[in-house]
């Protein structure tokens, strides 16, 4: 069977893909903390490998002790990383340091692997020209393409982008970069507060232009990394969605559906008010150390009008998305109801 690591497998992306692997038929290496909840890692076919990316010479000596006693991983895939954090240089130690003592560590242990998948964002691009003229597809925006000019406008943004050129630069490295945008489904916790708003029956939406938004559920991105593997071009970025694209009100009005919520009180705040909150919690955080769900970062993702991505150049290596919104919608909000999130 061919060896696998996925980094950050305890995570919501890397325990999908854990177990995706493990239908596949590969040998299976969760990289996890000692510390990381193991509740979604239960099926027996696991191998568990403590990796602290935050420390390269604590890094290097378990993979010198795997190497040692197993050799090496056919393939990376490095999905570890913070989504939210204190501080910009909070980021960068985890996205960009984590990133460069993994890469580092392989090279020089001789363990590069045939592939090492590299998850990024969409965030990357930041915020793109916001053309208002129509399009030919009757979008009012263009979207996003890999040959974009990274542009990153979040903390977040910069620290992946910053990850990204680190490993671009390394020579013979057979990296392949995948940049989702939104993603969301079972065992996630952002989108999940939409629902619980929407259990309440408020929908909070922020802006009065047109917001045109797109989504990748889990299971199709763990799809896309498959993909990557057995057909992506080393050297090659990919953005990933679900190839649609969604209006500002489409998430709250399927969530609504699938609750089986009457009636919702749809609140629209301008941005000025939006980004006066969003500072507050940024000072708030800095003060107390605690990271909010508001922040400076929040308000440029929120902000942005434009989200759509060209996933052509996925397509063409067999990404094939199999979840529109409506059937990822239902199938996250049936998972809430059984694990009882609500």
């Amino acid at each position: 069977m061919p060896r696998i690591l996925i980094t950050g497998a305890s995570g919501f992306i890397g325990s999908f893909l854990v177990e995706r692997a493990l239908e596949l038929g590969f040998e299976v290496w969760a990289g996890v903390r000692a510390s990381s909840s193991r509740k979604w890692l239960q099926d027996g076919r696991i191998r568990f490998i403590d990796l602290h990316l935050g420390h390269a010479a604590q890094l290097r000596q378990s993979l010198a002790a795997f190497q040692q006693a197993e050799d090496a991983w056919d393939y990376v895939v490095h999905a570890a990383g913070a989504t939210k954090a204190r501080s910009e240089a909070e980021f960068l130690r985890t996205n960009l340091e984590g990133t460069k003592h993994l890469a580092d560590s392989l090279r020089e242990l001789g363990m590069t692997p045939r592939r090492f998948v590299f998850l990024s964002s969409l965030s990357v691009l930041g915020a793109p020209r916001e053309d208002r003229a129509p399009q030919q597809d009757g979008h009012c925006y263009a979207p996003m393409t890999a040959a974009d000019a990274p542009q990153p406008n979040t903390a977040y943004g910069r620290s992946k982008l910053a990850a990204e050129r680190y490993l671009q630069g390394l020579p013979d490295f057979p990296l392949t970069i995948l940049r989702p945008t939104g993603v969301y489904g079972p065992r996630e916790k952002d989108y999940f507060l939409m629902a619980k708003s929407i259990g309440r029956h408020i929908d909070f939406a922020v802006g009065y232009r047109p917001q045109e938004i797109t989504f990748i559920y889990v299971r199709d991105l763990v799809e896309a990394v498959f993909a990557s593997i057995s057909n992506g071009l080393p050297g090659q970025t990919y953005l990933l969605s679900d190839g649609h694209t969604y209006s500002s009100r489409a998430f709250s009005d399927l969530l609504q559906a699938e609750l089986g919520v009457r009636r919702v009180l749809h609140v629209r705040a301008p941005l000025w008010l939006l980004r006066t909150v969003c500072a507050a919690g940024s000072a708030w955080a800095g003060l107390t150390g605690r990271m909010t769900a508001l922040n400076n970062d929040k308000f440029n993702i929120l902000k942005q009008r434009n989200w759509r991505c060209d996933i052509q150049p996925a397509l063409d290596m067999g990404y094939v998305p199999r979840y529109g919104l409506a059937e990822g919608v239902r199938e996250t909000v049936a998972w809430y109801k059984q694990e009882k999130w609500i």
